[in-house]
């Protein structure tokens, strides 16, 4: 038996009222709450949120809201996966449940059938976590950092004669999805380790929006999924 949750805070600092601006005509959230529901696996999607406002735009749009966020785990230092334990240990006597999927709500490009392969991998094989990511643009392994008085450092020093070909593909976090069984969570294993895997979205469909530059980078890519 599978749940979503889908974590949404108020008082976001960079882009007010990040997780129910408009999006496309539609509060950004509404996108992961749609992609959940179309996917047809899950017993009940919620939205854990400390804002009235934001759980009645959740609910308008079919996500269910079983209690308000504590100021706690309310603030921009409240970790995702503490967020989740907490709403385990708050509906587990009232819902049977083993698997959750955790899906961001500033996630316009997220796909039901991207969240279906991830659970698929979920309960065939023996994964931790399964969660959304995408490849670096440019290789990762020839950067460099500028220190003071304008000096640069690579990163890693021994790539610097390799040719880009031959270095391996880094990723990073799509920021769209994560699923774990229950236990995983209250385990509280670390998702980015050997025993996660993850489900490779495209380039153009992954930005993860924590500023108003990535809003609007966005709103650019949003033109190529009409």
């Amino acid at each position: 038996m599978n749940i979503a949750v889908i974590p949404a805070r108020s008082g976001s600092k960079r882009i007010k009222n990040k997780n129910i601006k408009s999006f496309r005509k539609k509060p950004i959230i509404y996108w992961s709450i749609r992609a959940a529901r179309k996917s047809k696996i899950f017993k009940k999607i919620y939205v854990s949120t400390d804002s009235k406002k934001i759980a009645n735009v959740a609910k308008r749009f079919g996500a269910e809201v079983p209690f308000l966020r504590s100021r706690k785990l309310s603030n921009d230092k409240a970790g995702t996966s503490a967020v989740i334990r907490d709403f385990i240990n708050r509906i587990n006597n009232k819902i049977k449940f083993k698997n959750i999927c955790c899906i961001y709500p500033a996630a316009p490009f997220v796909k039901s059938s991207d969240i279906k392969k991830g659970y698929n991998i979920l309960k065939n094989k023996k994964y931790n976590y399964v969660f959304s990511a995408t490849k670096y643009s440019s290789n990762f392994h020839r950067a460099f950092i500028i220190k003071k008085k304008n000096q640069m450092k690579m990163l890693v020093k021994k790539n610097y004669k390799k040719r880009t070909q031959d270095l391996p593909h880094v990723y990073l976090d799509a920021a769209q999805f994560y699923w774990a069984k229950k236990k995983t969570w209250l385990k509280k294993k670390k998702v980015f380790n050997k025993n996660s895997t993850v489900i490779e979205i495209p380039k153009e469909r992954s930005c993860d929006i924590d500023t108003l530059e990535d809003w609007k980078h966005a709103e650019k890519l949003s033109y190529l999924h009409r």
